[in-house]
């Protein structure tokens, strides 16, 4: 039995290590890169380019937001013939009302916006997605969710690269209007600036998948075509279609230099049915589209391996729920059988990854900094933090990947938006805010106490090789479960 905890653990930190040098690739490509001066817009940029643009926003009860959403969209700097705006509204309360008079209201000014409403809402974003496609009047199709507020020249900026006629998507930058909000905010702005940085741009530099992320980017709509689609059977449509019509030979290219502002979620439950919808869609993705990639004859070793992991990217918080739970019970075992002591050596080879993702993060947030030795001392705050945090959420991750791999069905539950745009804006006692509590983070509390007591017996031996790992633990199941109370209770 102690044997096979071990060999348990130790295929769960291969795992984890094999993902970290996948990562550590994309570092070196975008380190290599980023610095090249880009030729690619420059050559078209020469020679005006305006064709034909919709812009779509798939919209779900979002009376917070929606009115700033449509304003920055109808400010383009894009000739104005040349320019279709659908409001996807799929809503079912007050949100209605509120895109109708915006909408008359651009309209008046000579917009051609226009609000869709589906008589049958089937397929969630997905479905409003196709329906606006199959008739919009543009060759291409830009797409922004209810959350973001996107600058006047976005169009100016994107849609020339499309003169590369083997371009099919243009992927821009999330920021965040209202980073600064709370510590949930920074940590979320910390975990998704390393995307929108290291990741998107290491694998668009290495030429290795990447995928739309699902707003803030721009479609040829014959790619949309030639992939199969806008499809509903995954949580996340926009990974689905990125693999489908990347396979059908359409190239995608990430532009960083290229900034979409939105608002990050300041409410945990919030952030918690975010996450669940993202990892959940991902593993659904896998299921769907891992055998096809790696069937497929036009790609190279490397570029399957690195879409293996980025596929399984969410299969890391089972790995890391894993290794989880089996700490304890192998630390208690390592005290009373000192002939496992090589294969615990062996099981902290998962240590390198954790110096591996200290890289891959520390590129893309001493990126703001001028000095390096103040982006360090910043950065040994928040990183630890961020690991804590990615850990608390693990349990509830996990579930949502085992229903993903397992075929589960659930509805698309969209995240809340609540137009936080500074640290005095509330989301309390809004619409949308009222979230109930459910058993997973009642045994999130559980395992913080489970936690605690590894971080008692680490004292209580004298062993303190695993404290760091425990003390992390504690901290983030402790930090999830109870901002997760008392963030539902709020009304």
């Amino acid at each position: 039995m102690s044997l096979a905890l071990v060999l348990i653990y130790s295929l769960f930190s291969l795992f984890v290590v094999f993902y970290s040098i996948v990562q550590l690739g994309l570092v070196v490509s975008y380190l290599k890169n980023r610095k090249k001066v880009t030729s690619e817009l420059s050559e078209f940029a020469k020679k005006p380019y305006f064709p034909a643009v919709t812009v779509q926003l798939p919209v779900y009860n979002e009376m917070y937001v929606i009115e700033r959403l449509i304003d920055a969209v109808a400010q383009f700097n894009y000739p104005k013939d040349k320019l279709e705006i659908q409001v996807l509204d799929d809503s079912t309360d007050e949100t209605v009302e509120i895109i109708a008079k915006k909408v008359a209201f651009w309209k008046e000014k000579g917009l051609d916006i226009t609000q869709v409403i589906r008589l049958e809402r089937n397929g969630f974003k997905a479905g409003a997605l196709e329906y606006g496609m199959n008739q919009c009047k543009g060759e291409y199709i830009a797409i922004f969710d209810a959350d973001f507020v996107p600058s006047p020249d976005f169009l100016i900026e994107t849609i020339p690269y499309f003169q590369d006629k083997k371009i099919g998507v243009v992927q821009t930058r999330w920021e965040h209007i209202n980073k600064e909000y709370s510590l949930l905010t920074r940590l979320q702005a910390f975990a998704l600036d390393a995307h929108f940085s290291v990741e998107q741009g290491g694998r668009n530099f290495a030429g290795h998948f990447i995928n739309f992320n699902g707003t803030a980017g721009v479609w040829r709509k014959q790619a949309i075509i030639d992939g199969g689609g806008w499809k509903a059977d995954t949580l996340t449509e926009d990974l689905d279609l990125s693999y489908r019509a990347q396979l059908k030979g359409w190239k995608f290219i990430f532009k960083e230099e290229i900034g979409a502002p939105a608002e990050l979620p300041a409410e945990m439950n919030a952030l918690k049915a975010q996450q669940f919808r993202w990892t959940k869609g991902a593993a659904e993705c896998t299921v769907k589209n891992l055998g096809k990639v790696v069937k497929h004859k036009n790609y190279s070793f490397w570029t399957k391996i690195n879409a293996i992991f980025h596929l399984m990217n969410s299969f890391l918080f089972i790995a890391i729920f894993s290794i989880a739970m089996l700490s304890l019970p192998l630390f208690v075992l390592k005290q009373s059988h000192p002939e496992l002591q090589p294969f615990f050596k062996l099981a902290t080879i998962s240590l390198f990854s954790f110096a591996v993702i200290g890289i891959l993060y520390f590129t893309s947030f001493s990126k703001s900094y001028k000095k390096k030795g103040v982006a360090f001392i910043h950065f040994i705050y928040y990183f630890p933090l961020f690991l804590s945090f990615s850990m608390g959420l693990s349990l509830h991750n996990s579930l949502a990947v085992l229903e993903g791999y397992t075929g589960k069905k659930s509805p698309f539950v969209r995240t809340p938006k609540f137009s936080l745009t500074h640290k005095s804006g509330n989301w309390k006692g809004k619409q949308y805010s009222k979230i109930k509590l459910n058993w997973v983070t009642l045994f999130e509390g559980l395992l913080a106490t489970y936690f605690a007591i590894g971080m008692y017996l680490c004292f209580e031996w004298q062993d303190y090789g695993m404290l760091p790992l425990f003390t992390m633990l504690t901290l983030g199941f402790s930090v999830i479960s109870m901002y997760s109370i008392k963030h539902s209770l709020v009304r």
